[in-house]
């Protein structure tokens, strides 16, 4: 799995002109899932978005994370994020899975990273042409990939 992590002032995904999430103070986290997932990607991934420490403590350092800011999520399907562009230039997105496998994968990590947080959790609608929007906090942008535990 591969997620991008913005901290945002606030985010929002509309769907054919209906706003279908809206959160101020939080994280944006776009998600692609790519067919050797599983349920270890999403344990490990869902604990350390909520547990990165980016959000200001009282002294204006990045030491609190989401849950102890008291921020909001938006998670939102993205399977661009498994592009392969080394050949040409029309992307290939064959790393990417199908919705057959990647439709409940991305629930079972929504509902993971709920219960890592204690609250709701706002989403986007996989496979949706969505018009997502943010004010990027920072800006604070971080790439993680569970294959690559970096």
């Amino acid at each position: 799995m591969r997620v991008v992590i913005q901290r945002t002032l606030e985010a929002s995904v509309t769907i054919e002109g209906e706003k279908v999430a809206k959160i101020n103070k939080g994280l944006l986290v776009l998600v692609g899932i790519e067919d050797s997932d599983n349920k270890e990607d999403i344990d490990w991934l869902a604990s350390k978005i909520v547990n990165l420490r980016i959000f200001a403590d009282e002294n204006g350092v990045m030491n609190n994370s989401v849950k102890e800011a008291e921020g909001d999520l938006i998670i939102v399907s993205q399977f661009t994020l498994h592009a392969l562009t080394k050949k040409g230039n029309r992307p290939s997105y064959s790393k990417a899975a199908k919705p057959d496998f990647a439709i409940p994968m991305y629930e079972e990590f929504v509902a993971k990273v709920k219960k890592e947080l204690g609250k709701e959790v706002q989403t986007g609608r996989f496979g949706a042409d969505m018009k997502v929007a943010l004010v990027n906090d920072g800006p604070v942008t971080i790439l993680m990939d569970s294959k690559n535990r970096e």
